[in-house]
């Protein structure tokens, strides 16, 4: 299999095994989705690890299949390759990025879909598209932008260069940077603590977030409403509170 998944406490993790740099071929980029889906769908799966490995998270596209698209091919193929990364941004659960090695171009974009993202110290990440004649096609246009702003990822998609760990931490493009050895499990640390959370509650926050980042500010308030005032059906919220008003804050514990 080109892409693995594993459960452990709750928390699924989905990694890259490609040899040697985990390039994104097409047959990665379909299982990604399947795997996104099925995370979604299965309760066991509270949070979601996306790794590449020890060496390298993903050093970006299979450049030779690339090369082998005409423009016919790749109008039929690039919307696919979106919605596979799509699938992984819209797990409706927390998602954080384990980043070793190089995460280039898919990789860097893979990255971006991700809740969170915790680097190696060794680590570079960058969207070299440009030095092929073309930009970013999974979303990196728009993710990179969002995350870091406009005039930042202007500079990493025009120019094409590489940021060491520090300088993607400075960016904004990564959250946390870590010895290579501890990068896995710091992610999973992350991730298992909120699989613990209460699921229904983790959902709404991301998607009220994600949601209302694509819209106006009056638009996102509604979303969030919508959300807020529906998590008071749900049982998490009695445990919440029931908890607090009994025990104190933080000790609640849910299903």
């Amino acid at each position: 299999m080109t892409v693995t998944f594993e459960v452990r406490d709750g928390v699924g993790t989905i990694q890259l095994d490609r040899p040697p740099m985990n390039a994104l071929d097409v047959a990665i980029q379909d299982r990604l989705r399947e795997l996104a889906e099925e995370a979604t769908r299965r309760e066991d799966v509270r949070a979601v690890i996306l790794y590449g490995g020890e060496k390298v998270f993903a050093a970006g596209a299979d450049i030779k299949e690339m090369q082998a698209m005409d423009h016919t091919a790749m109008v039929l193929r690039s919307k696919d390759l979106q919605d596979a990364f799509t699938a992984v941004a819209r797990i409706p659960k927390p998602v954080v990025a384990a980043v070793t090695g190089y995460a280039l171009g898919g990789g860097c974009e893979l990255a971006l879909c991700a809740d969170f993202r915790i680097a190696a110290d060794n680590a570079k990440l960058g969207q070299p598209e440009i030095l092929l004649g073309l930009i970013p096609g999974a979303g990196g246009t728009q993710r990179l932008a969002r995350l870091i702003g406009p005039s930042r990822a202007k500079d990493l998609i025009f120019t094409g260069r590489m940021v060491k760990a520090e300088e993607a931490l400075t960016l904004g493009l990564v959250d946390r940077v870590v010895p290579a050895a501890e990068v896995y499990e710091q992610a999973h640390g992350w991730a298992a603590q909120l699989a613990k959370g209460p699921a229904l509650a983790l959902r709404a926050a991301k998607e009220s977030i994600d949601a209302g980042l694509e819209t106006d500010i009056d638009t996102g308030l509604t979303i969030e409403r919508n959300w807020f005032s529906g998590l008071f059906a749900t049982e998490d919220r009695e445990r919440g509170m029931r908890s607090f008003v009994e025990e104190g804050p933080g000790k609640a514990t849910f299903l």
